[in-house]
């Protein structure tokens, strides 16, 4: 039985690096969540990201959050994605009371020409200092320096923001 306590968005979104910068993009301001705010390409997971294609045991599907992240760089940015790795997960509740969960991975782009689709603005390669310039979405810059750290052979460790 459906249980809306139980109910979530699942979300991934991906930071993309490129010659040591990040890739950021502006969300529209029609957006519900965030909008006019600088974030990383992302979205939701759609019952077509694993129903549509061959199971991979019986009963599962594995790699669903690389899926979901291959399909919406691609529809965000116009990127394909390789090299997709963890780096953390959140939970908050979006304006419309929606518990979401997010999975924030990371990945090299197969391709240079980013090409924006309607619902963001503008976008940016930023190294780590740069970003600071940015209105990003709290949590945003944070996961960036954890991405930076684990970039330069570290650990990406648990995340904390600096008061």
């Amino acid at each position: 039985m459906y249980d809306p306590q139980k109910a979530h968005y699942l979300v991934v979104t991906g930071i993309l690096v490129r010659d040591g910068k990040f890739l950021i993009t502006k969300r529209a301001p029609f957006e519900k969540a965030f909008p006019n705010l600088w974030t990383v390409p992302g979205g939701k997971l759609e019952m077509d990201d694993y129903a549509k294609r061959p199971k991979d045991t019986t009963a599962h599907w594995y790699n669903v959050f690389e899926s979901v992240l291959k399909r919406e760089i691609l529809e965000e940015v116009g990127l394909a994605v390789k090299d997709i790795k963890y780096l953390t997960s959140l939970s908050y509740i979006r304006p419309d009371s929606i518990p979401t969960v997010i999975v924030s991975l990371f990945a090299e782009p197969d391709g240079r020409e980013v090409k924006l689709c309607p619902a963001l603005t503008e976008y940016a390669w930023v190294t780590l200092e740069e970003a600071k310039k940015y209105e990003l979405i709290e949590g945003i810059y944070e996961e960036l320096e954890m991405l930076d750290r684990v970039l330069k052979g570290g650990q990406a460790g648990v995340w904390g923001k600096k008061k």
